[in-house]
């Protein structure tokens, strides 16, 4: 019982402020601006936290509805929501089951959250589903490096990972669950993050569509890819 009461203690309070912390390097807020300067339109951001993304946002976004299962992190989020100038509105809800009808959204978001989710394939079904049929997808996720050296202590490293921050997986392949769950990259960029550290530091950065049909072994081929630093 008490190690339940901790866990929600942890939870609820500790781990909004650590990861805002550490999701506000430098160098991440720098991909943070890239990947989010094609937004427009009626935007969904899920996992949206403590509303880091909220700075980044450019003038063609109309309104966002944030979306996030964690009261702590609302918290935290409102008070930047009520200084943005535009509106937002603030869900509790999980990105496998989104409480919206089907092509409502011009721009879905999720930037460090397919890491954490308990179902990532469940998650894109639900953003495919939710925008409109010219939509688009921004990512910015960290997740299996293509070094197999860092590779390795990813694997190693994913349980402590999985505790310390709430679920977080440091080993899931970003841009091969959204090209197999109803996307297609238009632009993609992977690469290691300066000053972040390397089984942390792995990110896949792009814009998606959705794809024709469902199709599990759907690849996008023409999609620009480029490597976030030398």
């Amino acid at each position: 019982m008490a190690g339940r009461r901790f866990a929600g203690f942890y939870e609820r309070r500790v781990f909004p402020w650590l990861c805002d912390r550490l999701t506000s390097a430098p160098a991440i807020e720098r991909l943070r601006g890239d990947a989010l300067m094609a937004a427009r339109g009626r935007t969904l951001d899920i996992g949206f936290g403590a509303g880091a993304n909220l700075p980044h946002y450019p003038d063609a976004v109309t309104d966002i509805c944030a979306v996030d299962p964690n009261l702590g992190m609302h918290a935290r989020a409102r008070r930047r929501a009520l200084s943005f100038r535009r509106p937002v509105r603030l869900l509790l809800a999980e990105g496998e089951h989104l409480p919206f009808a089907d092509g409502v959204f011009d721009t879905a978001v999720s930037t460090l959250t397919l890491c954490t989710v308990r179902r990532p394939h469940l998650v894109l079904e639900e953003l495919r589903r939710v925008l409109v049929p010219d939509g688009q997808l921004l990512v910015l996720e960290h997740g299996l490096a293509a070094d197999a050296s860092v590779a390795r202590w990813q694997h190693r490293l994913n349980g402590v990972q999985n505790i310390v921050a709430c679920g977080c997986h440091l080993n899931r392949p970003v841009r091969e669950l959204v090209e197999q769950h109803g996307f297609s990259f238009e632009t993609v960029r992977q690469g290691f993050a300066l000053g972040v550290p390397r089984p942390l530091g792995w990110f896949t950065l792009g814009t998606a569509t959705k794809t024709r049909a469902m199709n599990p072994s759907n690849r996008a081929t023409s999609s620009a890819s480029q490597r976030l630093s030398p």
